[in-house]
């Protein structure tokens, strides 16, 4: 039997000015994402959207969570692949598309451009290869349907 893991979440929205939605403009998109045991996530929609751009929006959270997978998985790989990665940070990128009838979208790509810092120069090859290896195994990378493209640099500490 396969093994499976739940995920429970809980969005409560925070954005009645007293009237519901009334109408388009009458209340706020802001609301929280909760978890048990963990601080909330104020989020809120895009500012396209009428959004708090103060909040987080489903479409950042969702870039910052291929992000974080492939972070999260590369750094297994190095690990038992012998690549000692000292410092990594990813500054990522999506894009969402939005019909032509304007009234829908879809994330259409995200670009990862992890900077790596592996502590020795043997092992930059290797470092930067492992990022391709990543997909195969990636939860959130193997749940979506746009490409998720890679451009790393590696460093020597």
């Amino acid at each position: 039997m396969s093994e499976t893991h739940g995920y429970d979440v809980v969005i409560e929205w925070t954005g009645n000015y007293g009237s519901g939605t009334d109408s388009y403009r009458s209340f706020s998109r802001a609301h929280e994402v909760l978890a048990a045991g963990k601080p909330p996530i104020a989020a809120s929609s895009d500012p396209a959207f009428r959004g708090d751009p103060a909040r987080w929006n489903p479409e950042e959270l969702l870039v910052a969570s291929v992000a974080q997978c492939h972070m999260l998985w590369y750094l297994h790989l190095c690990a038992v692949g012998g690549v000692n990665v000292f410092d990594y940070e990813d500054r990522a990128h999506g894009v969402m598309t939005m019909d032509e009838s304007g009234g829908g979208g879809q994330i259409t790509e995200v670009t990862l451009r992890p900077e790596v810092t592996v502590t020795d120069a043997s092992m930059a090859e290797k470092a930067h290869a492992l990022h391709g290896d990543v997909h195969s195994v990636c939860f959130i990378a193997r749940s979506v349907n746009f490409p998720i493209r890679h451009s790393p640099s590696i460093r020597v500490q």
